[in-house]
């Protein structure tokens, strides 16, 4: 009989452990995609409010350079507005920077923990046999 204990065949998986395990591996994908999209609507959101109120600021100070009747003080009003307006947009670009990368991290975390609990779940199906 010991010639045969080599063609023994492996023990079955648990098939309800695995689609469970699977189902969990789909919810954890679906909810990193929820965080994702509530992160780009979000960045989208705050794209907009920059740029109305970029638009709003801009309109203001064209009025108040128009306003300049010296071309030297039009010349100096107008570097330092696109001083302003450089800096201002670097900040912005920067804001959005950070939601963007934010949103992308708790969607990876989101993904992290499950991979983390998978594993777990497979050492312990080893373990069982």
């Amino acid at each position: 009989m010991a010639f045969l204990d080599e063609f023994r065949l492996p023990a079955m998986p648990d098939l309800e452990a695995l689609a469970a395990a699977q189902r969990r591996n789909l919810e954890a994908i679906s909810a990193a995609n929820r965080v994702a999209l509530e992160g780009a609507q979000a960045v989208a959101r705050r794209h907009m409010e920059i740029l109305q109120n970029s638009m709003n600021e801009m309109t203001q100070v064209m009025q108040g350079v128009a306003q300049e009747a010296d071309p030297q003080g039009k010349a100096a009003k107008q570097a330092e507005l696109m001083k302003a307006a450089y800096t201002k947009a670097v900040t912005n670009m920067k804001e959005i920077a950070d939601l963007i990368q934010k949103s992308n991290g708790e969607a990876l975390n989101v993904l992290n923990r499950r991979f983390a609990e998978a594993m777990d779940e497979v050492q312990g199906m080893v373990k069982k046999k």
